[in-house]
C-alpha cells in the first residue's frame, strides 16, 4: 500500500520523506489556505515546490464544477510537472472530464465519493485514483472501511485499474484498516502516520534494553 501525505505544509512533507515511507502528496485548497497560500499564481508556484520535493504522484484540485472550466484548470495544473495529478469533483462535468484527460493519459484523482455507484463511474471515465472519504463516512454513522471493502471487491471482479486512495483518514488505526480493507493507497495528515511508530511495549522494551545495557556496562 502506498502512503502519501494530505497536507501542503513543505515541513511535513519533508519530514515525510526523510522517514522513508512517502509515496506522493495530495492538496486541496482548504490546505493551501490553512499555509497561507492564497492567490492562483501563488498556489500554482506552491504545487511546483511540492511536486519539484515529492518524487511520486502530487494531486491538485480544480476550483471549477463546470466542465469546460474543469478541462482548462485540468490542463493547467498538469503542466506544472510530469508527477502532477489533477484531482477533480465527482459530479457529473467531472466524470466527463476524468474521460477526456484519460484519453489524453493525464492522471487524475476522482474525490469526493462515498458511494460504490460513484466509485463505478470514475474507474469506467478512467480515474487514475478514487477518493472515498473514510471519516466523513463515519460522522454520518455508515462505515467507510465497509465502502473500501466493497470497492476493492468491485474492482477486483471487474478488472479495474483504478487505485482506491482512502481519504479523510483521522487515525493510525484508519490506516491498518484501510490496508486491510484492499485500499491501495492512503492519503493521512502526518500524526496518523507517525502514530504508527508507537507502542507502549516497544517503549517498555527499550527502556528496559537500555537499563540492562547501563547496570553491565555503565
Amino acid at each position: 500500500m502506498k502512503f502519501f501525505i494530505d497536507t501542503a505544509n513543505l515541513d511535513q512533507i519533508k519530514e515525510a520523506k526523510d522517514l522513508g515511507i512517502l509515496d506522493g502528496v495530495t492538496t486541496n485548497p482548504s490546505l493551501m489556505a490553512k499555509e497561507g497560500i492564497a492567490g492562483k499564481e501563488n498556489i500554482m508556484k506552491h504545487y511546483k515546490t511540492i511536486s519539484d520535493l515529492v518524487p511520486g504522484d502530487v494531486s491538485a484540485e480544480v476550483i471549477s464544477t463546470d466542465y469546460e472550466g474543469i478541462i482548462t484548470e485540468g490542463k493547467q495544473l498538469a503542466a506544472i510537472n510530469t508527477n502532477i495529478v489533477v484531482k477533480v469533483p465527482m459530479i457529473k462535468d467531472g466524470i466527463k472530464a476524468i474521460r477526456y484527460f484519460s484519453d489524453r493519459k493525464i492522471k487524475t484523482n476522482c474525490t469526493l465519493v462515498f458511494s460504490a455507484g460513484q466509485a463505478l463511474l470514475a474507474a469506467k471515465a478512467g480515474a487514475t485514483y478514487l477518493s472515498p472519504f473514510i471519516g466523513r463516512i463515519d460522522d454520518s454513522n455508515w462505515d467507510g472501511m465497509q465502502l473500501i471493502a466493497e470497492i476493492s471487491d468491485i474492482y477486483s471482479i471487474q478488472g479495474y485499474q483504478t487505485e482506491i486512495l482512502a481519504a479523510s483518514i483521522r487515525s493510525s488505526l484508519h490506516i491498518v484498516q484501510a490496508a486491510k480493507a484492499g485500499a491501495d493507497v492512503i492519503t493521512s495528515p502526518l500524526a496518523p502516520i507517525l502514530g504508527l511508530l508507537k507502542h507502549p511495549l516497544t517503549d517498555l522494551g527499550l527502556a528496559q534494553f537500555l537499563a540492562d545495557y547501563k547496570k553491565l556496562n555503565g
